[in-house]
């Protein structure tokens, strides 16, 4: 029976697609301000202590606890550099760097002083946005927790590997050691015994468009064709599986976008949300020659 490919699904493709669920505002506000009302008031001390906004920033770099130094360093950027990229300073060794580098886009301690100090301890608005970063990549766990236990029930006698939720990606040269772009991530593999039957990425898109859904699915492409040109080169049947989900794909050309890069590469690449596991991925296709 021939495998519908993914851009046969588009015609019904919100029926194809699972939604994570979410939290109602205000309905948050009471344990945003219990998890971040710390933070603020730590944060208030070190603006008071700080003689600059630049000795405040590297007093908040200090701090050796990882979740308390992230969360001061995101009340930093409302307050004092909206522009400093919080993800690239949350290592410790970089901070005397990007002081340097962005000490001349900081609002003036007193400035600061005195936009804390107009605020009530207990900022309910600082507590939501705050709150906004605390399940970042937890739709993409699910998802990936899901895909692992579908493919577990469908195929019992073979193996999947990577992190089930957080955890560092699989890297390729632990795949195949001759790779060539040997630090490339990928969130699992698919064994049988010893075969590679496929490699995988997943991720879901709340929401996606423009400038990144081309990222997106540039990445993919690239992805593709550096793994699939690696495979021609060795003479492996190992294919490669996208599964993404979320309300992401019916935004812009998305869907298109991914039906035509399975396309790009006939049999050999699989871009499928979770209600296309049990239908598409099939023994006869993951051990297809190629």
């Amino acid at each position: 029976m021939k495998i519908k490919s993914f851009s046969d699904y588009k015609a019904d493709a919100s029926n194809w697609i699972t939604l994570a669920g979410g939290e109602y505002y205000p309905d948050i506000l009471k344990d945003a301000c219990a998890l971040y009302k710390p933070v603020l008031i730590l944060f208030g001390q070190l603006v008071k202590s700080s003689e600059s906004s630049s000795r405040l920033f590297l007093s908040i770099s200090e701090i050796s606890e990882t979740w308390m130094r992230v969360q001061l360093l995101r009340v930093f950027k409302r307050y004092v550099c909206p522009v400093l990229p919080v993800e690239m300073t949350k290592r410790k060794t970089k901070a005397v760097e990007f002081e340097k580098e962005f000490c001349n886009q900081f609002r003036p301690i007193n400035e600061v002083q005195k936009a804390f100090s107009s605020r009530p301890l207990k900022d309910e608005v600082m507590c939501a946005l705050l709150w906004e970063y605390k399940d970042r990549g937890k739709k993409g766990y699910d998802l990936t927790e899901r895909f692992f236990e579908l493919f577990r029930t469908n195929f019992p006698a073979w193996q999947i590997i990577g992190p089930e939720r957080a955890g560092k990606d699989i890297s390729m040269k632990e795949i195949f050691e001759d790779y060539p772009n040997p630090n490339r991530p990928v969130d699992f593999a698919i064994k049988n015994k010893n075969e590679i039957l496929a490699i995988g990425l997943a991720r879901y898109d709340s929401d996606r468009g423009g400038a990144q859904e081309d990222d997106r699915t540039g990445g993919y492409s690239n992805c593709a064709n550096e793994f699939l040109t690696y495979t021609k080169k060795k003479g492996l049947n190992t294919k490669l599986l996208f599964v993404n989900d979320g309300p992401g794909l019916l935004l812009g050309s998305m869907w298109n976008d991914y039906a035509t890069l399975e396309k790009s590469w006939k049999g050999e690449i699989m871009v499928l949300t979770l209600r296309m596991v049990t239908e598409r991925i099939t023994k006869q296709w993951l051990n297809a020659k190629i």
